[in-house]
């Protein structure tokens, strides 16, 4: 498993949160256990007391996507180290449950989790996968959907850093918002320009018309 497909677990979890709309997804232990995806394992500690403790993870990794979003890359950076030194993680070899053509194992980073209670672990990987993909990629690979209200977090992988949304829908909903606010433009210009010449017109004497 690539070390940076553990930055989806911090998209997950901040997405679970719509701030702008007062919305908050973290509201059961099932939930919780569908962040972990195929982590079967380490969803399975899930307790009741994890709830407001993957809250306040949540904040956490809101401010590392909201000051990348901001230009504010050293501000991210250390924000994501504070994490990182309060959940550390041990990277292990892995292999076991994928073999390659001749039968071998396709070996690869693997991050095994060690922690003391589900919250702890979830953290832990969110925050190595997210430092794996920022110092890859770049802290401008960071970003929060530019679609109001939405401010989804999500990880720009575009081969020209053109990212500015959480998904095709924000992007269409923005870009249509952007066209109708055009054309308003438009329309209020065309209706100024037609107000002023009939008043210009209004102003002359007979002789001069």
């Amino acid at each position: 498993m690539e070390l940076a497909y553990y930055s989806d677990y911090a998209v997950r979890l901040v997405n679970t949160e719509e701030p702008a709309r007062g919305r908050d997804g973290l509201t059961t232990v099932e939930v919780l256990k569908e962040l972990f995806g195929p982590a079967t394992q380490m969803a399975r500690r899930v307790t009741e007391a994890d709830l407001p403790r993957f809250r306040a993870i949540r904040t956490r990794l809101r401010a590392v996507f909201t000051a990348a979003d901001e230009g504010d890359h050293t501000g991210a950076v250390d924000l994501l180290n504070s994490l990182l030194l309060e959940f550390p993680v041990s990277p292990q070899i892995s292999g076991h449950e994928t073999l390659d053509e001749e039968g071998r194992p396709r070996w690869h980073m693997h991050l095994a989790d060690h922690a003391s209670n589900a919250t702890a672990g979830y953290a832990a990987l969110s925050a190595m996968g997210l430092a794996f993909h920022l110092t890859e990629f770049g802290a401008d690979r960071l970003g929060l959907c530019q679609a109001p209200p939405c401010r989804n977090a999500y990880l720009d992988t575009s081969t020209n850093r053109s990212r500015r949304y959480c998904s095709d829908r924000c992007a269409t909903r923005a870009n249509v918002a952007a066209y109708r606010a055009r054309k308003r433009l438009e329309a209020e210009r065309v209706d100024l320009t037609g107000r002023t010449a009939e008043k210009s017109h209004e102003s002359t004497t007979p002789a001069e018309r």
